[in-house]
C-alpha cells in the first residue's frame, strides 16, 4: 500500500478498531518487560519490589485500559491529521505531525495514567497486601487521595513524558515510511516495512526519554504520605540523581530500549494491517 493510501481515513472506526487491537497486542505481548522496567525503576529496589516472581500481576488492569487508550490516541491522531494536514504545505508536514501526536497524547492520557497506576501498584507490591484487582486499587486511590492526587496522580508527568517521546517517534516513523515507499519498487510499503520502522522510531523515542519515564514511575509508585512538594517533576528528577546520579535517571533503560523495539514492531505492525484489514472489510460492505 502507498503512503498515500495509507494515511488516508475512510471512517473513524478504522483508527478506533485498528488502535485497540495494536494496543492490546503490544501491551499483552510485551508485559512481562514491562513489569521489569517498573521494578528496575521503583524506590526499593528490583530484588525488594519482587524480581522475577509476579510479572504478569496487573496485566488485567492493562487489557481493560490498552484497547480504549490506543484507540483513542490512534482516532484522535489520525483525525487530526487528515483534517490539517491537506491545509498545510507539504514542508509543514512534520509539523502537523507533532501536533496530531500531541493531541492524541492529552487524550488517550485520560484514560492511560488511572490505568498505569493499577498496574504498577501491582507490579510494585505497593502495601503489604499483594492480591488486590486493578478496580480495587484505583477506589482505594480515589477513597484515599481523591480524584488528582489519586486516580490522575501523574497525570502531567505522563504527558510531559509521552509528549517528547510522540515528537521524536512519530515524525521519524512518518518519515522513514516514506522513505521506504519511495525507494521501493512499486511505491507500496508493506506492514511488516511499518513494524521495522516504528520499531526503528520506538527505540530512539525511549531511549531518548527514560529519565521522563523514570520520574514518572517514582511518582505513580509514592505513597500518600508522600509530601506532595516532592511529587513535582522537577523536584522528584533532583532527588532521584542525588540518590544514585545519572544511572538512578537512566533504570531501566536497556530493557526499555529492548521493550520499545520489539513494541514498536507490534504495535505499529499490528495496527497496519488490522488498518488495511478493516478498509477492506468495511469497503465490500
Amino acid at each position: 500500500m502507498t503512503v498515500e493510501a495509507a494515511t488516508r481515513v475512510s471512517s473513524p472506526l478504522v483508527p478506533l478498531l485498528s488502535g485497540g487491537f495494536a494496543g492490546l497486542a503490544v501491551d499483552v505481548t510485551l508485559f512481562p518487560l514491562d513489569t521489569i522496567k517498573t521494578r528496575l525503576q521503583s524506590a526499593p529496589g528490583f530484588k525488594n519490589s519482587g524480581g522475577f516472581s509476579g510479572i504478569y500481576r496487573g496485566l488485567g488492569a492493562v487489557v481493560a485500559g490498552s484497547v480504549p487508550t490506543a484507540a483513542l490516541f490512534f482516532f484522535s491522531y489520525e483525525m487530526f491529521k487528515s483534517t490539517v494536514g491537506p491545509m498545510v504545505h507539504e514542508k509543514y508536514t512534520p509539523l502537523v505531525y507533532l501536533a496530531a501526536a500531541s493531541v492524541g497524547e492529552v487524550m488517550a492520557c485520560f484514560i492511560r495514567v488511572p490505568t498505569e497506576i493499577a498496574k504498577q501498584r501491582q507490579q510494585a507490591i505497593i502495601g503489604l497486601q499483594t492480591n488486590k484487582g486493578g478496580f480495587q486499587i484505583l477506589c482505594e486511590a480515589y477513597r484515599n487521595e481523591g480524584f488528582t492526587r489519586g486516580l490522575y496522580r501523574g497525570y502531567f508527568s505522563t504527558v510531559l513524558r509521552d509528549l517528547p517521546f510522540s515528537f521524536i517517534q512519530f515524525p521519524i516513523w512518518e518519515y522513514l515510511k516514506k522513505a521506504v515507499a519511495e525507494n521501493s519498487v512499486n511505491g507500496e510499503i508493506t506492514s511488516f516495512e511499518v513494524a521495522m520502522c516504528g520499531s526503528l522510531s520506538g527505540a530512539i523515542a525511549g531511549a531518548l526519554t527514560t529519565p521522563l519515564d523514570v520520574t514518572k514511575t517514582r511518582i505513580m509508585l509514592a505513597e500518600k504520605q508522600t509530601a506532595s512538594k516532592k511529587l513535582r517533576i522537577s523536584t522528584m528528577m533532583r532527588s532521584i540523581y542525588h540518590e544514585a546520579g545519572v544511572r538512578g535517571l537512566c533504570a531501566g533503560l536497556s530493557t526499555r530500549i529492548i521493550s520499545f523495539t520489539l513494541g514498536g514492531a507490534v504495535f505499529f505492525g499490528a495496527y497496519d494491517y488490522s488498518k488495511n484489514f478493516v478498509n477492506s472489510f468495511m469497503q465490500l460492505g
